[in-house]
């Protein structure tokens, strides 16, 4: 919907491809959506959950096995997005590296967007 011919609209590191594999197979879902919604103290938050069929609306990125599937609403706030899996002594998630978020609060939850409020960051 908002891609540039040639260009998926997220990208996945091994680790986060890994993972969703991993999750795909546990689950038995086509994939996972990704998509973003109001909320968290800075305005908006990610979304993630397993597909059990694929929305034709939906921007399908499918990379080393693994399979995103892109809300509709999204897609404008995520294209160029890195989706990445890190884990750490304390925690383990995914985490994007969103070229278009202009702030995000401290503890990395929730983001804002250029457009939310007509201004940037």
């Amino acid at each position: 919907m908002f891609g540039i011919p040639g260009k998926q609209a997220v990208s996945m590191t091994p680790a986060a491809a890994s993972q969703i594999m991993k999750l795909m197979k546990k689950d038995g879902s086509k994939g996972l959506r990704i998509g973003v919604k109001k909320g968290g103290c800075a305005g908006m938050e990610y979304t993630m959950e397993y597909v059990a069929d694929v929305d034709p609306m939906d921007e399908v990125v499918e990379q080393d096995g693994a399979r995103v599937m892109i809300a509709p609403m999204a897609q404008m706030f995520l294209f160029g997005t890195q989706i990445d899996y890190k884990t750490s002594l304390l925690e383990s998630g995914f985490h994007f590296n969103n070229p278009n978020v202009t702030e995000a609060c401290g503890c990395g939850e929730s983001i804002k967007f250029a457009d939310q409020d007509g201004q940037s960051a």
